[in-house]
């Protein structure tokens, strides 16, 4: 990876990262105004699919691989499923605990999870064991997590 692209993909990680709490704000807002926030996260799935159709039309992304569906792995389908739960879920907490709380706890929550999908090599994703500094990082973000919490 050559510098510009290490630090386009770190920007580019940063700048997504800053939708997701504007995303959950924003539906939030939704769900206030079409009263319940089911049907807000409903509404944000079916816009981000029109999204990514549009997209896929735009920039000519093969519909044909579409057909591989076939061999998929009964694991790979629960991905829509998380990413309703995540949306559905920030939709509820946000006007509980606020914006800050909320993300900082479900940051915390990635993190230990990432953890242990790194350490064992879970879903395919490469082995990177746990080591004390990466520990001490998740505590960090954890207790950043309880500071928000507290103040």
């Amino acid at each position: 990876m050559t510098f510009f692209n290490s630090y386009f993909f770190i920007v580019l990680a940063i700048v997504a990262g800053m939708m997701m709490p504007t995303q959950a704000a924003i539906n939030s807002k939704l769900a206030n105004e079409v009263n319940g926030p089911i049907l807000a996260a409903f509404i944000s799935f079916v816009v981000g699919t029109l999204a990514l159709l549009v997209y896929i039309l735009l920039t000519g992304v093969p519909l044909g691989n579409l057909a591989q569906l076939k061999n998929a792995s009964l694991v790979s389908w629960t991905g829509g499923f998380l990413g309703a739960f995540f949306v559905a879920s920030a939709v509820v907490l946000v006007p509980k605990l606020g914006v800050a709380l909320t993300f900082s706890l479900l940051i915390a929550g990635q993190m230990l999870i990432t953890l242990v999908l790194d350490h064992y090599g879970f879903l395919g994703v490469p082995v990177k064991e746990v080591n004390i500094q990466r520990f001490l990082g998740v505590l960090l973000i954890v207790g950043g997590a309880v500071l928000i919490r507290k103040f």
